[in-house]
C-alpha cells in the first residue's frame, strides 16, 4: 500500500479533499484525518519519518506527533480504535 492511496481512503473516508492532506489548514476536522493518515502511513508502509513527512508536505517531527497522538486515542477510546481499524482492513484488502 501506497502513502498516496492511504491519503486518498482517509480523505474519501472523512469527506475532505485531498488536497487538503497536505494544505497548511489548521482545523480538527482536516487535522485529525491528516494525522490518521501519518499513523496509517507509519504502521502499513516502510517509509521513513522524513518520506512519509514529505508526503504531507511536512517535517518529520510532525508526524511523530501524529503517530502518538493517534496512539494515545486508540488507547482511550474504543471506538476510535475500531474506526482505524476498519480503515486499516479497507486499506490492506
Amino acid at each position: 500500500v501506497s502513502i498516496e492511496d492511504i491519503q486518498r481512503k482517509v480523505a474519501e473516508h472523512y469527506n475532505i479533499r485531498l488536497s487538503e492532506m497536505t494544505s497548511k489548514r489548521r482545523e480538527r476536522s482536516v487535522a485529525r484525518p491528516r494525522q490518521i493518515a501519518m499513523y496509517l502511513a507509519k504502521t502499513l508502509t516502510t517509509k521513513s519519518l522524513p518520506d512519509i513527512g514529505r508526503a504531507f508536505d511536512r517535517d518529520h517531527t510532525t508526524v511523530i506527533h501524529a503517530v502518538k497522538t493517534i496512539e494515545d486515542m486508540c488507547f482511550a477510546d474504543a471506538a476510535f480504535k475500531s474506526e482505524i481499524d476498519s480503515l486499516r482492513r479497507v486499506l490492506s484488502a
